[in-house]
C-alpha cells in the first residue's frame, strides 16, 4: 500500500465512531506528501472539515512559544542559562524545602522546573477560567511551591506559560506581539494567534463517546486516574486573558506544518539550536508520568525506545500533542513531519488515533 492508501485507511477507520473530523498533513524532505481534511468540523450544523479549518491548539501552543524563545536565544536576547527572575523578578516560587531556587530558562523548556499542572483554582492553565491577564496569572502561580527542585526531575506543567511571560517581558509587549515578531510573522502563520478572527472557521470541539458528543462550557473530561481536566471552549474568544504560552492559541494545520518544516528544514533556527531542540536534553532524569521509552528535548518528547513507548516511529522521533485533539511529529532522519489535528478530546491527542496515523506514515 502507498502512503496515501495507508493514511486514508487509518482516517476512515476512526471517522464517525471515534473522530468527528480531522486534518492530516505529512511532509517529506521539505515537500508536502499528503493532505486530507475528513469528517465534520461541526457535525450538528453539517459543516464539513476543511484544510483551512481553525482549531483550538491547546499544547500545540507550546512549540510555537518555545520557538519564539529559541529565536531570541539565537539573537542574543535570551540565554538558556538565564534565571527566570532576571526577566520576571516576581517569579521566585519556593522549593520543596522552603528555599527559593533559581529556575533557568532551560528548565522551563525541558519541563524540569518543578512546575506542574496541580494548580490552585485562581490560576488558569490556559484551557479554562479564571480569566486574568498573563502577569497576574503568573504572580498567582509564583505563590505555589515547586513540586521538586529545578533540574532534578521532569514533570509536564506550566513551564511554557512562564516562558511566555519571559519573552513578553524581553519584547516589552504582550506575548501575542512577541510571538508575532519572532515566529508567526516571519513564517507567514497568518491563521495563528491568541484568538480567532473568523469564528465560522473554528472547529466545534467534541468529547469522547460512542459517538463523540459536543462539549459543554465548561466541560470536565476524566483523566483516567480519578482526576478531571476542565475545558472551556469559550476561552479562545477572550484572547487577552491570560495569553497562555502553554495552551492559549488557535490556528490551522497548515500553519503548524509551516513551523515544523521551518524548524527541521530551514534556517529558522541556528543549526546548534535546532540540534538541541530535537534531541534529549534531560539525560536520565526521572519522568513523573508513565511515558516510558521517551525523553524530552526543547520542543517535545524524543522517542528513545519505540517498543517501550508503544509508539510506531523511528528512534529519535520528536512529538507532542494538544489536549483539544492534536498531535505533531518531527522525524529528523527521514526529514518527515506530521500534523494531525482533530476536534475530538481525548481521542485525537492521547487515543490510539495518533499511533494509527504514525504507523500508517512510517509503516
Amino acid at each position: 500500500m502507498t502512503l496515501h492508501h495507508r493514511v486514508d485507511a487509518a482516517i476512515d477507520a476512526a471517522l464517525g465512531n471515534r473522530i468527528v473530523g480531522c486534518v492530516v498533513l505529512v511532509g517529506r524532505e521539505g515537500k508536502l506528501a499528503y493532505t486530507r481534511a475528513a469528517g465534520m468540523a461541526d457535525r450538528e450544523a453539517g459543516r464539513a472539515m476543511q484544510v483551512s479549518t481553525l482549531f483550538r491548539l491547546a499544547s500545540v501552543t507550546k512549540p510555537i512559544v518555545t520557538s519564539a524563545a529559541l529565536r531570541m536565544v539565537d539573537q542574543g536576547l535570551l540565554s538558556l542559562d538565564d534565571p527566570v527572575s532576571k526577566h520576571l523578578p516576581y517569579f521566585t516560587p519556593q522549593g520543596p524545602d522552603g528555599d527559593r531556587p533559581d529556575i533557568l530558562i532551560r528548565h522551563l523548556m525541558t519541563h524540569t522546573s518543578g512546575l506542574g499542572y496541580n494548580l490552585p483554582e485562581d490560576v488558569s492553565g490556559g484551557l479554562n477560567r479564571p480569566y486574568v491577564p498573563l502577569t497576574e496569572n503568573l504572580r498567582r502561580l509564583a505563590r505555589q511551591k515547586l513540586n521538586f527542585a529545578p533540574g532534578t526531575a521532569w514533570e509536564y506543567g506550566m513551564s511554557i506559560d512562564v516562558l511566555g511571560g519571559v519573552i513578553a517581558a524581553i519584547n516589552a509587549s504582550t506575548l501575542a506581539e512577541a510571538v508575532a515578531r519572532h515566529v508567526t510573522g516571519p513564517l507567514g502563520m497568518s491563521d495563528t494567534g491568541f484568538g480567532v478572527a473568523d469564528p465560522a472557521r473554528l472547529a466545534t470541539p467534541y468529547a469522547d463517546g460512542a459517538p463523540p458528543q459536543p462539549m459543554t462550557d465548561p466541560h470536565d473530561m476524566p483523566n483516567g486516574d480519578g482526576t478531571f481536566t476542565r475545558f472551556s471552549p469559550s476561552q479562545i474568544f477572550r484572547p487577552n486573558e491570560p495569553q497562555s504560552g502553554g495552551a492559549g492559541m488557535a490556528g490551522s494545520a497548515g500553519d503548524v506544518m509551516k513551523l515544523l518544516e521551518a524548524v527541521l528544514n530551514g534556517a529558522f533556527l541556528h543549526p546548534d539550536t535546532r540540534a538541541r531542540a530535537l534531541s534529549n536534553q534531560i539525560g536520565t532524569l526521572p519522568r513523573r508520568d508513565s511515558d516510558a521509552g521517551k525523553r524530552f528535548g526543547l520542543l517535545g518528547a524524543v522517542t528513545q525506545d519505540p517498543v517501550a513507548a508503544g509508539f510506531p516511529v523511528p528512534q529519535g522521533c520528536v512529538d507532542w500533542g494538544g489536549a483539544w485533539g492534536h498531535n505533531w511529529i518531527i522525524e529528523p532522519a527521514s526529514r518527515t513531519t506530521i500534523v494531525t489535528m482533530t476536534n475530538t478530546v481525548w481521542q485525537g491527542c492521547n487515543g490510539p488515533f495518533r499511533e494509527e496515523i504514525a504507523g500508517a506514515v512510517f509503516g
